[in-house]
């Protein structure tokens, strides 16, 4: 047994780790269940060490991270249910069901929680799309999965975001994200408490699919990756649906006392962290499970992420409660086994036991934990070396903006939102392609609003600026929209965690998160980490992909990001500094990645978040949009392209054209008011001593920009957003 160790991923320390906490070696079974539970994906062995920087705690949360989902209140015995999750490694050999079941997955982690699902989002990574062909493949079958689960369920999709980058050539990433709408007394958790209680499962039966899928996902992707497809789970959305509905009735009904999706690593996973976080022990049939398949193994069925099944703790005679609520359903639940207090999680295949294990030997509490090495890359210094005078200024800034426009990470992701539906429910009060996605909450006034944010080139600049800047533009968003910025969960994706340079941008980007969390009063309730995102020839760029919720008391009171009227003024809030360095600017008409990224002045930024809430809250604004990829040039002529309506533009400025025009400067927005309410919008810049310039009119149907009084840019709004919206589409065809 022995020998076998390194084939369920365990190093030979872990597994004489294993042999002293039982006392014994482990038989087949037993090393299966520790190998998947062991694994990066369920553990976070390399990870968990540094969660105690995260703020996980605030006078909104109810729930932080170690539950299925955090939850966060939003006020009138209301709460919001949220997390983000990846599913990378699947979703780079079978892109279709890889999505797919990443949707599903973390679908069932916000019911789990007793709240009902009323959006989904996404985070997406591709490599190089305008010049390959396995690319265009990865995303139509990605955009497709996703799109074929969340429409079946009902669920609207409602916001993400999609980058491309040469870094991903090799390994995209694929983060989903879910909320959910709970009342504070209506919460549940995945306890399996009271002795005696049963532990009944519920849904799909179980097959051979996603065997060893959490190992999988805690390694680099090779080549022989592909031939591991058997550890890519097939999806069910129909099935999934039918097990929402009936587990929420279940909830309602009270006969059920702990919940717990099946997820990474199946019912091994299931039953320790339900046990753990109960009485202690559980005692589990293999032989009553369910199975689609003959002649299944225990260590198939214990090990098997089959989709669409869930695990519940049921008070002791009140099973055929659950029979019934399940059978109406149409699906099938059955007992597998008791809540016990010995400590151990005991499976048996009949009266025989095939398995016995400490359940908190195999839980995260049990795992190894290590406190890796690190070291700053040499590549820091050097890419951090270059200054605005390394390059040219253009002497066309019609062709750069439209050149910027048409790149795929500024490009209208309308052809991926599209095929996503984001109306269903009808609660969407702001769609796809704003800052953030608003969505009313049902029965009230109030609205919440959704974004997922990350620049994972600034994060490779330098980590922990980059993914300040990443938490802060979310919370940009957020602010955007209209709505208080309330919490976040994270998905941290990065390369191997036991090569120091990886570790290194890991922890800067964990201590970077942690800085900008706490300055804008956003804790971190959930999230998720994947690491290994690399190939044999190199790593992703560092990805630390941050999920965003806030709160709109009035949700009539949403804004966003086009211009709306004819004469309205065009407000530029903020400084703008010879900051390019990182930027989309340099990258599509440069070709360079280099710099050092823009600074955060957090206490610029709250004071703006202030100043917008309330400006909007007196009805003063008319748009907001915030300034981010393209800066000033690309944020203009989204508005105008978004409002279908022209702006002239002019500006005085001691910085060269390009660097004004194009730098991605932190805590800047830009705004417009009506003529007639820009005096009071004055009163109050002035009160707080906001850094603002008047800097045009909407106006006609031409974008016009002048600088020192010369022309620069002079283009019908028709014709950048015939580039803009038709970038991607066609590089798709």
């Amino acid at each position: 047994m022995e020998n076998n160790y390194k084939a369920v991923g365990l190093t030979q320390k872990e597994y004489e780790k294993i042999v002293a906490v039982m006392g014994r070696e482990p038989n087949e079974l037993e090393l299966n269940m520790y190998g998947v539970m062991w694994s990066e994906h369920c553990s976070y062995k390399h990870s968990r060490a540094l969660f105690k920087h995260f703020p996980t705690s605030g006078e909104k949360v109810l729930q932080g991270p170690g539950e299925n989902a955090g939850i966060v209140d939003i006020g009138d015995n209301l709460a919001v249910a949220m997390k983000i999750e990846s599913h990378n490694h699947p979703s780079a050999i079978e892109p279709y069901q890889g999505a797919a079941t990443g949707v599903g997955g973390i679908i069932r982690d916000i019911f789990a929680m007793g709240a009902r699902p009323v959006a989904l989002l996404n985070s997406l990574r591709f490599g190089d799309l305008e010049n390959s062909d396995r690319v265009k493949f990865l995303l139509d079958g990605v955009v497709e999965g996703i799109a074929g689960y969340g429409n079946c369920m009902g669920i609207p999709t409602v916001g993400g975001e999609v980058y491309f980058n040469k870094s991903y050539n090799g390994n995209p990433l694929v983060n989903a994200m879910c909320v959910g709408i709970i009342e504070h007394d209506k919460i549940h958790r995945g306890n399996a408490s009271g002795v005696g209680n049963s532990i009944m499962y519920v849904g799909a039966p179980t097959g051979r699919d996603g065997i060893g899928g959490a190992s999988f996902a805690s390694v680099e992707l090779t080549e022989e990756s592909e031939e591991k497809r058997s550890a890519v789970q097939v999806g069910d959305p129909f099935m999934e649906k039918l097990l929402l509905e009936a587990c929420l009735e279940l909830l309602q009904i009270g006969c059920v006392v702990g919940i717990q999706d099946l997820g990474a690593a199946g019912l091994a996973s299931a039953c320790c962290e339900t046990a753990t976080r109960g009485e202690g022990g559980m005692e589990v049939d293999v032989a009553k499970v369910p199975r689609r398949e003959t002649g299944m193994l225990p260590v198939e069925v214990m090990i098997s992420e089959s989709q669409e099944r869930m695990l519940l703790i049921v008070e002791k005679g009140r099973e055929e409660e659950v029979n019934k609520v399940v059978e109406k359903w149409g699906l099938h639940s059955v007992i597998i086994g008791k809540v016990t207090d010995d400590g151990f999680l005991r499976i048996l295949e009949g009266d025989q036991v095939v398995g016995e294990m400490p359940a908190e030997s195999l839980d995260s509490s049990g795992a190894p934990k290590y406190y890796s090495d690190y070291e700053k890359p040499a590549y820091i210094e050097e890419v951090q070396n270059f200054t605005s005078g390394d390059i040219e200024e253009p002497k066309n800034y019609k062709e750069v903006l439209t050149k910027l426009l048409t790149s795929p990470n500024i490009a209208s992701k309308e052809w991926i939102y599209r095929q996503y539906d984001h109306m269903v429910r009808t609660n969407t009060v702001v769609k796809p392609g704003s800052d953030a996605a608003v969505i009313r909450v049902k029965g009230t006034e109030k609205g919440i609003a959704l974004t997922t944010d990350c620049n994972s080139r600034l994060c490779y600049l330098d980590p922990r600026e980059g993914s300040k800047i990443a938490v802060t533009e979310a919370a940009r968003n957020i602010i955007c929209s209209g709505a208080k910025p309330l919490a976040i969960t994270d998905g941290l994706n990065f390369g191997s965690p036991e090569k120091p340079d990886r570790f290194w941008q890991f922890r800067e980007c964990v201590l970077g998160i942690s800085e900008a969390a706490r300055e804008l009063d956003t804790p971190v309730i959930s999230g998720n980490v994947s690491f290994y995102n690399e190939t044999d020839q190199d790593a992703i760029y560092p990805t630390p992909i941050i999920g965003m919720v806030g709160v709109l008391d009035d949700v009539e009171k949403a804004m966003t990001m086009e211009f709306k009227n004819e004469g309205d003024v065009i407000v530029l809030l903020g400084h703008t500094k010879d900051e390019i360095g990182g930027s989309e600017y340099i990258s599509r008409i440069h070709d360079l990645e280099k710099g050092r990224i823009p600074a955060i002045n957090f206490g610029l930024e709250k004071k703006l978040h202030s100043l917008i809430l309330e400006a909007n809250e007196k009805n003063l604004l008319q748009s907001a949009h915030d300034l981010s990829e393209g800066g000033l040039g690309i944020g203009v002529a989204e508005s105008c392209i978004s409002g279908k309506l022209g702006a002239k533009i002019n500006i005085n400025t001691d910085l060269r054209k390009d660097v004004y025009l194009f730098s991605e400067s932190q805590s800047r927005f830009l705004i417009t008011v009506k003529e007639k309410d820009l005096k009071d919008l004055k009163e109050m810049l002035q009160l707080r001593e906001v850094p603002y310039q008047r800097i045009g009119r909407v106006e006609g149907q031409d974008l016009e920009i002048t600088i020192n009084e010369a022309s620069v840019i002079c283009e019908a709004v028709e014709e950048l957003e015939a580039a803009w919206r038709g970038a991607l589409q066609c590089i798709m065809e």
